[in-house]
């Protein structure tokens, strides 16, 4: 049987982006499902009923959420073709350390700028802490 594979995310999103490409290099067939973030589908908000939040990836019906999550499952699920992560443990830890730093550090930036050309930008300083949108 083939495994069902769907990735609950937007276009325009980094992190469902990050999902969909780790996907693709692994050579997963899949489906993507664009959400309309304003009207949330009933599948999104059950799969990450805590957050309601994109990306989701839903294998074999069972969800997994949070972009770096995801890309370690796809990389431990479907492992026979090369890995997306160094195999050394050092290495590996480095390369998560990068792609949380860029989350949280260099991709809120680039949303607050397009939030201030869009003229929607509510003055209100950005926590440190604040993890995926």
């Amino acid at each position: 049987m083939a495994d069902e594979v769907v990735v609950l995310g937007t276009i325009a999103s980094p992190f469902s982006n990050r999902a969909r490409i780790a996907l693709l290099e692994k050579g997963v067939e899949h489906e993507f499902v664009d959400e309309d973030l304003d009207n949330k589908s009933p599948l999104l908000l059950k799969s990450n009923p805590i957050h309601k939040k994109i990306p989701v990836l839903i294998h074999n019906g069972r969800a997994i959420c949070e972009s770096l999550t995801i890309v370690q499952y796809i990389d431990e699920t479907w492992n026979k073709s090369s890995p997306l992560l160094p195999v050394d443990p050092f290495e590996r830890a480095n390369s998560r350390f990068w792609a949380e730093y860029i989350d949280n550090k260099k991709v809120l930036i680039l949303g607050r700028k397009a939030l201030i050309i869009k003229g929607l930008d509510t003055g209100q300083e950005v926590p440190h802490n604040v993890k995926n949108p």
